[in-house]
């Protein structure tokens, strides 16, 4: 089979991923680790703790000042997708992975949870993607060619849990899954699933992950997203991730391939650093045979993305100081109904701004693990109520006595109890009932399978059970049975809805689904919270946006002001037919101009001409504070505001000047151009036009307009010390009959 390829100007086209998916076969399985690169050197900086770089993405933002090094931190990046439609959902893979991440994690609708056996076709969910062979193909087929485009392993991920866990497993080492969460403890608490149905599903699905090479990722940090004080909890998560981590080894999946959900259980303004890393280091001492995937705390997330950010970056700090095999980046959407692509991506990006800031630090810091310090203390008393808490539950009967009566998730910490736990009856649940002895001639004539397989009574070598049948799906892909659409919610007519957008001509914003509509609008309020509110949703609906919601406020004071973020669709869409798209302006980068302007130095004249007392714009043009053009080594001769053109013409005589800046912002009765004219009249009259540049620029100035009067350039909105620099050298190379620098 062909395999895609991306050109990173164009669109990636779901049509293609789709064309002879019936065919696909995943070319490898397993989990992939990053590979470490010591003493890595990029641009300017040598790192102590990355790992290989991609072949192309996105580097952060502040990487132009560093050549557009792109460095990659040593730890796995997560990013979770879920936004409902799978086709939507590939197209944010590569921009996550374009931005850092190689564990792409897809959220699993919710409901699937009680569903007894596979989904086919693919519908469209609701909190997140159901889960179908389709589906899984699909995206891994896109991934196929993402990592080939961004030159790095990439991890898919999804959910084997629910009723139909073990069909799942089957299905996810069929089509090549990487990791997976599977935790019989979340099924039980969290979707009342029968105690002894959950065991016997997961040791089954435990089986064939490992035989699939698949990285299990547990869910025991939902205790401390649940319990009504996160922070009571600590000794309690230990619990559960260590009865995860040894059921699963009893099942046959080796330590290397079993990792731990970790969320630090609290958030300022808590002491969260003070309280989450003896925790931190008390599960690591205790599950050291494991890796470490760190997630961010969400439980105390309300709505702004600052918050959710500073949130992320303190979570990583902890992981820096401690360990992280993986770092889980989940976004502000985890608490609220909000937009996804960005918060995808920036959530990417600060985990890789943070992890990059922090490398080194581990040679320069080192815990203080004194045995009377707060932080070994800490960390004992965790993990000695933890170990007591493992005692108390087999001295009640074991695990499924503990949970019938409520030991898990309860508010209190332990060995307080507030009786608010999440109890769960063993002869109860959804699948109670459905586990059944397997018969004395109970056969299973397939690889990874948990328990006996019994083949040896039909002559078969139970170390070899499939080859009774000439092999299972796991040796025979032609056995796998590839269902394609079942209903009229499927991918091929949500594709059909919005085919203008996607290969046509038309454009609308979006934030979730291929042409939602939705845009994103913050404004600031001078009135109180829920007036703001009623205000925010008047001006959406004066703007024409339809079904607008508020999705964030924040109080700036309870009486001067409140900021509401919301969200909109907008009723129209943009033909590209009929809009000009004009070219990207081109800069000469720094080393270009120190060059130039060192061999060919250069006098400026400016000032504020006319009337004019405005003097900020110019200033952000020549002063290297501002990133002006004095930064390249060129002389400036600023005369200040209210500066006549006579005076401007005469200090350019005066200093031998080879450039003459002008600034105005008043502009009634077109006085800008006015003086404009005048300054290149006045220039030609003394005799210096032929041996100066002059250029003008304001607010209202347009270029077009500026150049008619004489001058050599205008400079208007947004203009910067990079434009006014780069021309000067391209019109003093001219002159000397030189070739460009601009490609």
């Amino acid at each position: 089979m062909t395999q895609m390829v991306l050109n990173r100007n164009e669109k990636l086209d779901v049509d293609e991923i789709l064309k002879d998916l019936e065919h696909y076969e995943p070319r490898r399985r397993g989990w992939t680790w990053r590979k470490p690169v010591e003493n890595l050197e990029m641009g300017p900086f040598k790192y102590k703790q990355c790992s290989e770089p991609l072949k192309q993405g996105v580097p952060l933002p502040p990487a132009k000042y560093f050549d557009g090094i792109d460095p990659q931190p040593i730890e796995t990046i997560t990013t979770e997708i879920a936004s409902g439609r799978f086709e939507d959902d590939i197209r944010r893979m590569r921009m996550g992975a374009w931005h850092g991440a190689d564990h792409l994690m897809v959220i699993r609708h919710m409901g699937q949870s009680h569903i007894d056996g596979l989904m086919e076709g693919t519908p469209q969910g609701i909190g997140g993607v159901p889960i179908t062979r389709k589906q899984v193909r699909a995206q891994r087929k896109a991934i196929d060619a993402i990592e080939d485009e961004v030159g790095r392993p990439i991890n898919y991920h999804s959910y084997i849990s629910g009723v139909a866990g073990p069909d799942v497993a089957v299905m996810f080492a069929e089509e090549g899954v990487n990791g997976a969460h599977q935790d019989p403890q979340y099924n039980i608490l969290y979707r009342d699933i029968n105690c002894v149905r959950s065991i016997v599903d997961a040791c089954e699905s435990k089986k064939v992950m490992q035989w699939g090479e698949i990285l299990q990722i547990d869910g025991a940090h939902n205790a401390n997203a649940t319990a009504r004080d996160a922070w009571k909890v600590m000794p309690e998560l230990i619990v559960q991730h260590s009865i995860n981590s040894l059921l699963s080894e009893r099942a046959g999946i080796l330590p290397e391939n079993i990792s731990l959900s970790t969320v630090p259980p609290t958030a300022t303004p808590a002491p969260c650093c003070y309280m989450d890393l003896p925790y931190a280091v008390a599960l690591r001492q205790i599950c050291n045979r494991y890796k470490m995937r760190a997630q961010m705390n969400t439980k105390y997330i309300d709505s702004s993305t600052r918050e959710a950010t500073v949130t992320h970056v303190m979570n990583l700090l902890i992981s820096r100081l401690t360990s992280a095999d993986i770092q889980s980046t989940i976004t502000p959407d985890e608490g609220r109904n909000v937009p996804w692509h960005i918060y995808n991506i920036e959530a990417c990006d600060t985990a890789k701004q943070a992890l990059l800031g922090f490398d080194g630090l581990n040679e320069m810091l080192q815990l203080n693990m004194d045995a009377d310090g707060p932080l070994a203390q800490n960390a004992r008393k965790i993990k000695e109520k933890a170990l007591l808490f493992m005692e108390e539950i087999v001295e009640v009967g074991g695990y499924f006595q503990a949970v019938q009566e409520g030991f898990f998730v309860d508010s209190a910490e332990y060995p307080e109890r507030n009786g608010d736990g999440i109890a769960r009856q063993i002869e109860g649940g959804i699948g109670y009932g459905y586990i059944f002895d397997r018969d004395d001639d109970y056969m299973a004539p397939v690889t990874a399978h948990f328990g006996n397989n019994n083949v040896e009574q039909y002559g078969a070598n139970p170390e070899n059970p499939s080859e009774l049948i000439g092999g299972c799906t796991f040796e025979d892909r032609s056995k796998i049975v590839f269902i394609d659409e079942l209903d009229d919610d499927n991918v091929n007519n949500r594709l059909a809805e919005v085919e203008e957008y996607r290969h046509g001509t038309k454009i609308k914003p979006e934030v979730e689904w291929c042409a939602d509509g939705i845009i994103q609008v913050t404004m600031t309020l001078p009135a109180n919270r829920r007036t703001s509110e009623v205000v925010a949703l008047k001006i959406a609906a004066g703007l024409g946006l339809e079904n607008a919601e508020v999705i964030s406020r924040e109080v700036l004071q309870e009486a001067e002001g409140t900021r509401i973020e919301l969200k909109g669709k907008v009723p129209f869409d943009i033909d590209l037919k009929d809009i000009v798209v004009p070219p990207e302006p081109k800069f000469l980068n720094d080393d270009q101009l120190y060059e130039e302007f060192g061999n060919n130095p250069c006098t400026v004249v400016c000032g504020t001409v006319g009337d004019d007392e405005h003097s900020v714009g110019l200033r952000e043009i020549i002063n290297i504070k501002h990133g002006g053009i004095e930064k390249w080594g060129i002389k400036i001769n600023y005369l200040g505001t209210s500066v006549s053109v006579e005076k401007l013409v005469d200090a350019a005589i005066e200093l031998n000047a080879d450039v003459i800046m002008a600034s105005t912002i008043i502009s009634h009765d077109n006085v800008h151009y006015k003086n404009m004219k005048r300054i290149n009249d006045l220039a030609i009259e003394k005799g210096i036009r032929d041996k100066v540049l002059i250029l003008a620029g304001g607010t209202q100035v347009i270029p077009a307009e500026a150049c008619k009067t004489g001058i050599d350039a205008g400079f208007g909105r947004n203009s910067h010390g990079i434009d006014v620099a780069t021309f000067i050298v391209e019109a003093h190379r001219k002159a000397r009959g030189e070739a460009s620098l601009i490609d």
